[in-house]
């Protein structure tokens, strides 16, 4: 399916989308990767806990999401 098809299904368009942001998530933490080389960059263990605390952090609460839905106003 491409972008913007009008027959794209939920589940379709759920697929393609999940699947270039998942891939852009992976490709920035590959990038993130880069600044582990000590020649080109002075960091200490305190900077790697802060880093790595926050992307797990941010991890969980977005999985959260997937797993307890929103809570919606009342309706009758």
């Amino acid at each position: 399916m491409q972008k913007g098809d009008k027959n794209e299904t939920s589940r379709e368009r759920f697929r393609r989308l999940a699947t270039l942001r998942t891939n852009g998530v992976l490709k920035r933490l590959k990038v993130l990767g880069n600044c582990s080389n000590r020649n080109a960059y002075e960091y200490d263990e305190e900077d790697i806990n802060k880093i790595f605390s926050e992307i797990e952090r941010k991890v969980k609460e977005v999985k959260a999401k997937f797993h307890f839905p929103k809570k919606r106003d009342f309706k009758l």
